[in-house]
């Protein structure tokens, strides 16, 4: 793009920003958060393509007066955090959210893959979930209570076990971006031909709706934000592997940026997961309506968090 032609493109959009920063002193944290992300992305596409040229360093002067606008006071740097999950976070997941998609697409297809090689193959299962996991699951069927693995240990340390691994494994789909995506797909693939494997097994022991209700009281949420994770990086081995009309390396940092604020983002979620897996997805014989009841909430914030909301921030940006 010609310098000419990228500069009448953003004029307007700029000259507002430089109105909401010095003649408005109210402006919220959320709407200065707004433009200075849209800023950045405009700085860096000109410290790229046009790095000897004024507007570059007008756009990087700009930049800086928002920074210490946003950082002058502790109180706001705490409204920064808080602008976080409320705005920036749902805005990237919204920019990037076509890798969710293909981090869903190949969840779903490795967990059919897994449903139906368990069904094809008796050894399957042990070979995906290993011989102490089937076993005691078996036990588990017979003693009438297929979930009982969720009261081995206690409250507490199953919460802080599960919530740390979740994490973990999120962290390692977001780094094995780096391999051109490749590594970030092996890691959702093996979690879907997992969890397709699991799901056989209990509907071969004819277990599979009753086990469902209490997996996916936890499960809504904590498939979901891997299924995210997986997405972000994704979008790390895309930076790399089609860098447009930046170069590569510029590519890859601006989309490492990107996908670490997505999985960051993701933190509150596993630790919800976490706590429901620890603290009440144990309580296997409550009533299926309860059941129900947290794995609708459960979707409900997912749907209205990741879809809705971040829609209307960002027609609202636009």
């Amino acid at each position: 793009m010609k310098e000419i032609v990228f500069i009448n493109k953003n004029i307007d959009r700029w000259k507002e920003f430089e109105s909401y920063l010095f003649n408005n002193s109210d402006i919220k944290t959320d709407k200065l958060s707004d433009l200075y992300i849209q800023l950045t992305d405009d700085l860096a596409y000109a410290q790229t393509f046009y790095p000897e040229s004024d507007i570059k360093n007008y756009l990087n002067e700009l930049a800086l007066k928002t920074h210490q606008e946003i950082y002058k006071t502790k109180k706001e740097k705490k409204g920064r955090v808080k602008a976080f999950w409320k705005y920036d976070f749902p805005l990237m997941f919204y920019k990037t959210r076509k890798y969710f998609y293909y981090s869903l697409l190949i969840t779903i297809i490795s967990t059919s893959l897994g449903f139906l090689s368990a069904a094809n193959d008796d050894g399957f299962v042990r070979l995906i979930l290993g011989d102490n996991y089937v076993n005691m699951t078996h036990e588990n069927v017979k003693n009438g209570d297929p979930m009982a693995v969720y009261k081995k240990a206690s409250e507490a340390e199953m919460f802080l076990g599960i919530t740390v691994n979740n994490i973990r494994v999120s962290f390692l789909a977001f780094l094995l971006g780096v391999f051109f995506s490749v590594g970030t797909g092996y890691i959702l693939f093996t979690n879907g031909l997992m969890l397709g494997a699991f799901h056989y097994m209990l509907f071969k022991e004819g277990v599979l709706l009753q086990s469902m209700s209490s997996i996916w009281l936890h499960g809504t949420i904590e498939i979901f934000s891997i299924v995210v994770a997986g997405g972000a990086g994704l979008v790390i081995g895309n930076s790399i592997l089609f860098p447009k009309t930046y170069k590569r390396i510029d590519s890859f940092k601006f989309g490492t940026k990107r996908a670490a604020k997505i999985v960051l983002g993701l933190v509150p979620f596993f630790i919800i997961a976490g706590f429901i897996e620890g603290f009440v997805t144990r309580y296997t014989f409550m009533p299926i309506f309860i059941k129900l009841l947290i794995i609708g909430a459960s979707a409900s914030l997912i749907i209205w968090y990741f879809f809705i909301y971040p829609k209307k921030i960002y027609t609202q940006s636009i």
